[in-house]
């Protein structure tokens, strides 16, 4: 079921996708089936019109079919910047111009509502669902959880580890993984996290040891202290050092790590400029569905970071 309702851009290559938009036959096929294509959007009329070419037919799309949408209709912000982009869609009807010519009558709208009433609609806080990134705040990243329909990911949801701009962990265009927190069934508005997914405090840790020296990132500078990133979901403190930047790469010495406190304590060994890595791997959660409770801190930690979505 998921595939049906995947993110936009990710079944436009696929083997099924391609068969169907390749010939009027197959657009025929999908239209009865009430198969959710999708094809990339090549024009936009003055009247808010989108225009494609799929298997040399003529597709358009008007702008009330360009999404599904329950307050003030449509705005054309929303239907231009499709142009460029994949654009899944319903064929409601096929008709003939009047030079005899077939022309697939389109609908967002319609995919965009069956991915709601049989797949979004049935999701409960806690499903880990795959995610697209449309565009980025300073306060958030907004996602497509499917066939368009976007959902709002808040920057503290997107790692443990404190990051100034959505755009210091993600690229627009990017495919990550994330939990439901909520839905809200009046608006129809669907609202994640991501942090669950990048792993525990021990979880991270494991992976370095004292007397190492390792590659950083600094996130964050206080009066007390560098706290530099080691991976998404943890970070480490250091003494306060004159010149250093938020946003430059760091090599630092892990001098004691403590599970008890949830402390990792580091030596600044240098600052350099890098192109701070954006691409999200470390998911501690690959393959799983599902999260009930999430708990960050160690047992025996006092202090309990974690999430409850049950």
């Amino acid at each position: 079921m998921i595939y049906n309702y995947l993110p936009e851009g990710k079944r436009i290559g696929s083997k099924e996708n391609t068969g169907y938009i390749s010939s009027l036959q197959g657009l025929e096929a999908a239209m009865a089936k009430g198969i959710i294509l999708e094809a990339v959007a090549h024009r936009c009329t003055s009247d808010m019109t989108l225009e494609f070419s799929i298997g040399g037919v003529t597709g358009i799309m008007k702008r009330e079919e360009c999404a599904f949408c329950d307050d003030d209709g449509v705005k054309d912000i929303a239907v231009i910047t499709r142009v460029g982009k994949p654009v899944c869609f319903k064929i409601l009807n096929i008709i003939y111009n009047d030079r005899s010519e077939p022309v697939a009558i389109l609908s967002r709208r319609a995919a965009q509502l069956d991915c709601f009433n049989n797949y979004l609609g049935d999701l409960i806080p806690g499903d880990v669902v795959p995610s697209r990134v449309t565009h980025m705040e300073h306060f958030g990243a907004f996602v497509d959880v499917g066939c368009g329909i976007v959902s709002l990911l808040p920057i503290d949801a997107i790692s443990v580890s404190r990051i100034s701009h959505p755009c210091d962990r993600f690229e627009v265009g990017m495919y990550i993984n994330t939990v439901i927190k909520s839905i809200d069934y009046n608006t129809s508005r669907i609202y994640v996290s991501h942090k669950e997914l990048l792993g525990t405090w021990e979880q991270n840790a494991k992976r370095f040891a004292v007397g190492q020296t390792v590659a950083g990132i600094v996130r964050s500078i206080e009066d007390y202290g560098i706290f530099v990133e080691l991976a998404p979901n943890l970070a480490g403190l250091a003494e306060y050092r004159s010149g250093v930047e938020v946003g430059k790469g760091a090599s630092v010495y892990i001098k004691n790590i403590f599970a008890d406190r949830m402390k990792i304590k580091l030596v600044l060994i240098d600052t350099c400029d890098v192109k701070i890595a954006r691409n999200v791997t470390d998911y501690y959660t690959d393959g799983l569905t599902h999260i009930d409770n999430w708990r960050y801190s160690p047992i025996e930690c006092n202090r309990v970071i974690e999430s409850c979505f049950v």
